[in-house]
């Protein structure tokens, strides 16, 4: 269903509330991932903030590959509440994320 690891998302919602300090860091991690993994991000951040449904899922892919205009960590770095867009992303997909944020925060310490 996804083609981006939760792990990848759940640094990219943590890196996103760090604040404006961490945006370079935070565009050249999105960068970094494959198109695919970034057409599946935006798609997530999208059925996030109600754009599309959990159901319409792959229409959202789609539509991120065929509307993309702007590179893609320029675009959700833009983006209003990109951290809590994408936790609801996750949620509706069904995705549970907690072991994965629990191990994200012990690499922190």
């Amino acid at each position: 269903m996804l083609e981006i690891s939760p792990a990848k998302v759940v640094h990219i919602i943590y890196q996103t509330r760090e604040g404006r300090m961490a945006e370079e860091e935070l565009r050249a991690f999105i960068a970094g991932l494959n198109e695919d993994e970034q057409a599946h991000l935006v798609a997530l951040a999208w059925v996030g903030r109600g754009a599309f449904e959990p159901e319409d899922f792959e229409d959202a892919v789609d539509t991120a590959w065929a509307e993309r205009s702007t590179p893609t960590e320029v675009y959700l770095t833009g983006m209003p509440h990109l951290a809590e867009n994408l936790e609801a992303g996750l949620e509706a997909m069904g995705v549970d994320v907690t072991e994965v944020e629990a191990d994200f925060l012990d690499g922190d310490r």
